[in-house]
Formats: structure tokens, C-alpha cells, sequence
């Protein structure tokens, strides 16, 4: 007998990426590869897994295969459910058009009838392009003690850095006071993470009456949230220690995976208290050569090294030959780096080639930004891609 599940969860995995350049021309950016073993919607899901949460929607849009051949039947994650699981949920199509999802608030609203085959209590809202460990179950718990109608993720800023944020304050009890998305001039730097628990029929209210409004933008942050203030609804801050970036960025997303680098990493990826799962191909062993150097560095599996590694994330079947020498890059998975070439902060997609004595990238060059060579790309010998470039040849080389 199929029974309501208390809480289902409802992924927002659709945005471009726009951010990500090169990197998100031909996936998701939630397929984005991450820490030599991950893509960055294992985060996420996991989280789920480890919270006792096993319905999920994932809400694709923008390069989707990638991410809906990943995920597959989620078994990895546990979501492989014959009641709840995991489930793709593209835009909604209707009898005479299709839709696409207009902002993060229509995207639920056009998946309300899967919701209401689960009739959730409780529906938790996440973003796909966050790294970070997360304890839903315990927020869950916050909502349910505080009688929420919301209850928003709260991490605490730099003051500086608060105005990329919608930013709340909160009375002595944690309830949310104001809710400003991304103001100029901040009042606190208590940050939405951008993840929220509803109480399920208020919010089916909400997004019913903001599709109904024509001057709505169909967001939680600019339009669900400040409305539920404005009407005197419960809202609630539940406070986030712990880990947490935004890799919606070429910057973000390299400085997220050297974090995982060091004796004491910022963020220990291999930590089995609330494991990371991943779709792997087998585990297989690393081939290190007579020859080569690694400092620092996470190697993946099946990858071959003959050359020099140091200070780098090294993903699955990445082949660094001779004499080649990477530093300060993250390179993506089935990528091959030819004998005598040179990467460096960079970013390497996956089935790449880099050709022989090619230099991409500069050492200590970090302040012009992070090279980034495309998925699929052939870079010929000798070539030189310079600090910061955006190479993709199907757009037009390196920019």
C-alpha cells in the first residue's frame, strides 16, 4: 500500500550556468565534475540519502543529458525507489505548448501534481551548484519545533560579501524579522543558502497566487519570501556551521576544489560521516610511474601518472605523460595531458587533449583569472593558451 511521505524534496537543477562558461556549454552545471570523483549534484543528493529524505525532484532544464544519464535510476544515491526515489522532472509540458521554468518559484509551481501524488507534509527546496554536508533531518526538526510555515538556511557572511546574498534579520528567537534579496545596503550578514523548508499547503497557496500575479518574477527570494513576511507568516532561521560554497563561478568552483587539498583541508571530501555518494565506474587503482612527482594532490581512479602533479585535483582516467607538469589546476575527468606540456590554474574539461610542450595557463598567475579549456577539446603542440582564456574552439577559441 503506497503511503504520503512527510517530506519530498525538489532539486533546482536547471539554471544555464551562464557563470561557468566553457564548462557549461554541453552540461548542466550541476554535472559539472568536482574533487576527482564527484559531480557537484552528488552533494545534494547525498545530503538527502544521509537525512533520511528518499523523494527527490530534480528539476533539469538547460543541457540535460548529461545530468539525466548520471543520475540514471538513482541507485547510488539510494533513490532507487519503487514508492518516492528520484525523478527528472523537466519543464512541464502542457497540451498546446511547453513552458520553461520562469523563475525558481514557477518551477515548483509547474510540478505540483507530483507533489501532490506524494502529499507531503513538508517540501524542502535546494539548489544544485552548492558543495557543502548539510543535516536536512535537523532542519526539518527546527521547523517542526518553531510551528514554521518556512524555515531558511541561514549562513553567516563576510559584511562585505553580503550584498550577493538575500539577507535576513532575525529577533532573539531566530524569526525572520526582513528579508532583503541582495541589497545594496545590507542590514545584517545573516545569508540565505538558498535552501528552505514549507509547510506544504501554505506553499502550494503562494505559488498559486504568485502564478496568478502578472508582475510577479516567479522567485522564492524576490517575490514567495517577502510576500509570507509581508502577510505575517512564520518564518524561521535555521543556522549552517559547517562548510558551504557557491560554485556558480569559474573562481568559486577552482577555489572549492583546492579547499579539498592539505594535511587539513577546508573541506574533507573523504570524511565518511555522511558519506558523498557518486555514480563510479569501478574503483580502479592509480598507475604512478617510475618518473613521476605528485605534492599535495587528489588523484582519481584509473588514472596514469608519469609526469609531475602538484597542488591539483586529478579525476578519473587522466593520463599526465613524461615530462608534463600540472600545478594549482583541477582537471576533469579522461583528459590527457602530452609529454612536455605545461598546465597551470587552469581548468581542464573532460575528453581533452593537451597537446605536446603546449602551455596553458601561467604559474602564479591566479590574479588573471583561471584558464579554462573546454569539454572535448584538442589542444595542438606547442600551443599556448594564456592566463585566464576561455578556450573553446566551437565558440570561437580561446577569449
Amino acid at each position: 500500500m503506497l503511503t504520503k511521505k512527510e517530506c519530498v524534496a525538489m532539486l533546482l537543477a536547471g539554471g544555464q550556468g551562464s557563470r561557468l562558461y566553457a564548462l557549461t556549454n554541453n552540461v548542466a552545471k550541476p554535472a559539472v565534475e568536482f574533487g576527482a570523483k564527484n559531480r557537484i549534484i552528488d552533494f545534494p543528493l547525498s545530503n538527502c540519502t544521509n537525512s533520511g529524505i528518499d523523494t527527490v525532484g530534480v528539476l533539469t532544464q538547460y543541457q540535460p543529458l548529461v545530468l539525466n544519464e548520471y543520475i540514471g535510476n538513482g541507485q547510488p544515491w539510494d533513490l532507487d525507489r519503487t514508492f518516492g526515489g528520484v525523478h527528472i522532472l523537466p519543464p512541464y509540458q502542457a497540451k498546446e505548448k511547453s513552458n520553461w521554468y520562469k523563475g525558481t518559484a514557477n518551477a515548483i509551481y509547474q510540478n505540483l501534481d507530483f507533489l501532490d501524488r506524494y502529499e507531503p507534509e513538508y517540501v524542502l527546496i535546494l539548489s544544485g551548484d552548492h558543495i557543502y554536508k548539510m543535516s536536512y533531518d535537523e532542519m526539518l526538526k527546527v521547523h517542526k519545533q518553531n510551528d514554521a510555515d518556512c524555515t531558511i538556511a541561514v549562513l553567516t557572511v563576510p559584511m562585505e560579501e553580503a550584498s550577493r546574498f538575500g539577507i535576513m534579520s532575525m529577533d532573539k528567537n531566530d524569526r525572520i524579522t526582513e528579508f532583503a534579496e541582495k541589497p545594496k545596503q545590507p542590514k545584517s550578514n545573516q545569508a540565505s543558502m538558498g535552501i528552505y523548508i514549507f509547510s506544504y499547503k501554505v506553499l502550494k497557496q503562494y505559488l498559486i497566487d504568485d502564478e496568478n500575479n502578472a508582475n510577479s518574477s516567479n522567485d522564492f527570494g524576490k517575490d514567495i519570501i517577502p510576500k509570507m513576511l509581508a502577510d505575517g507568516k512564520r518564518l524561521v532561521g535555521y543556522h549552517f556551521e559547517g562548510y558551504w560554497k557557491d560554485v556558480g563561478t569559474i573562481k568559486s568552483l577552482w577555489e572549492a576544489n583546492m579547499d579539498l587539498l592539505g594535511d587539513k583541508p577546508n573541506f574533507d571530501i573523504f570524511d565518511t560521516h555522511r558519506k558523498i555518494y557518486a555514480r563510479n565506474i569501478a574503483d580502479t587503482p592509480q598507475f604512478i610511474g617510475q618518473n613521476a612527482s605528485i605534492k599535495n594532490s587528489i588523484i582519481g581512479g584509473g588514472a596514469e601518472i608519469d609526469g609531475t602533479v602538484i597542488n591539483s585535483v586529478i579525476s578519473s582516467r587522466v593520463k599526465i605523460e613524461e615530462g608534463a607538469i600540472v600545478r594549482d589546476s583541477v582537471i576533469f575527468g579522461d583528459t590527457v595531458i602530452k609529454k612536455n606540456a605545461v598546465v597551470e590554474f587552469a581548468i581542464i574539461d573532460e575528453f581533452t587533449e593537451i597537446g605536446k610542450g603546449a602551455v596553458v595557463g601561467a604559474k602564479n598567475k591566479e590574479s588573471d583569472g583561471i584558464c579554462v579549456v573546454a569539454r572535448n577539446e584538442v589542444i595542438q603542440e606547442n600551443a599556448v593558451i594564456p592566463a585566464g582564456a576561455m578556450y573553446d574552439s566551437k565558440n570561437g577559441g580561446a577569449k
